[in-house]
């Protein structure tokens, strides 16, 4: 996930960012002792190198779709022009074994909606406790009320020089934000979120 480089603010990326690397700390809502909540730690790979690391609690995992809270835990306030990134803000993110894409519900502290950011993704895997993710650049923004749906990226994701390495899967990553652009626009994409997993795939938005 990354900033909207067409977009004036920084640079920084517009995802929780309660610690990074193999020391990093769970953020405030981290549980202890026995009552404690699953933990994962939510890795996001870019050309092959670790790009940003951190704790989640684990909401749920159907075997194909996997589910996790995180709040935002940046020291301050991060403005993407297009949406401001605070602290109190928690992100309910979803990710699929299956899918080329990953949908994250931003909220702010007080449970207001604020909208969708998608990232478009390799398929997940969970190995050793960790959530991998690989980024292939391309986003998309939803705002709450839909008046928003922005295609971020897409110069980043030609620069990437992933369309003359890997062919397909450029050609998914491409699909994938097309399908979630006509879906938000439609319909939105809260039934993609709390229907069954495999719509994710299945829907004909998505293909």
């Amino acid at each position: 996930m990354s900033a909207n480089s067409a977009e004036p603010g920084p640079t920084a990326e517009p995802g929780p960012t309660a610690g990074s690397g193999p020391t990093a700390e769970p953020g405030p809502t981290a549980g202890s002792g026995p009552t404690a909540e699953p933990r994962l730690t939510v890795v996001l790979v870019k050309a092959g190198k670790t790009k940003i690391r951190y704790p989640a609690t684990l909401v749920a995992d159907d075997g194909n779709r996997i589910t996790v809270r995180a709040p935002w835990a940046a020291p301050g306030v991060r403005d993407f022009g297009f949406i401001r990134f605070e602290p109190g803000d928690v992100f309910t993110e979803h990710y699929w074994r299956d899918a080329w894409f990953a949908v994250k519900e931003v909220r702010s502290g007080a449970g207001v909606l604020k909208g969708w950011y998608c990232d478009i993704t390799r398929p997940a895997e969970i190995q050793d406790g960790a959530l991998l993710v690989e980024d292939l650049d391309l986003d998309l923004w939803v705002s709450a009320d839909r008046s928003a749906v922005l295609r971020l990226d897409e110069d980043e994701f030609e620069e990437s020089g992933l369309a003359g390495r890997d062919p397909a899967a450029a050609r998914e990553a491409v699909r994938a934000l097309d399908g979630l652009e006509r879906m938000a626009r439609a319909e939105g994409l809260a039934g993609l979120l709390s229907g069954p997993s495999e719509r994710a795939c299945e829907d004909d938005q998505l293909t």
